[in-house]
């Protein structure tokens, strides 16, 4: 269901070209945890990711689509957004767009996509937002 907004307080969390720190589950359980880009997209509600299909984390996403996201704020540590959420759907990247969308949100300019044959794009619904400050 839509509808899951972010805290007005720690919004600009999302907005800003910071890493997420992203929480998935190993095939035996055990947590894994990444830092990764990430665009936040108000129109649809969610969090979008690039990411390859040739990774271990792929294939544990696809077993557990259940995820964690922690945003800390680079100018005050002590205050994040913890996003929790599903994977709702895998889109192919097949020419590295949403990669590069990225690359110029993160570094300013695109590159060249190297591994962009299996590039897919995580599409990932908030089911939770906890603010800390």
């Amino acid at each position: 269901a839509r509808g899951m907004k972010p805290p007005e307080t720690h919004k600009d969390l999302l907005e800003r070209p910071v890493f997420a720190h992203m929480g998935t589950v190993t095939s035996d359980g055990a947590p894994l945890v990444n830092p990764m880009w990430f665009l936040w997209d108000p129109e649809a509600e969610e969090i979008k990711l690039t990411h390859i299909t040739t990774r271990h984390n792929y294939r544990y996403m696809q077993r557990e689509p259940r995820i964690a996201l922690s945003i800390a704020d680079p100018d005050n540590q002590y205050r994040y957004l913890q996003v929790r959420g599903v994977i709702d759907r895998i889109e192919d990247d097949p020419q590295g767009d949403f990669y590069n969308v990225l690359s110029n949100r993160y570094r300013g300019h695109p590159i060249e996509v190297k591994d962009k044959d299996v590039r897919v794009i995580l599409h990932v619904r908030p089911t939770a937002f906890k603010a800390r400050t």
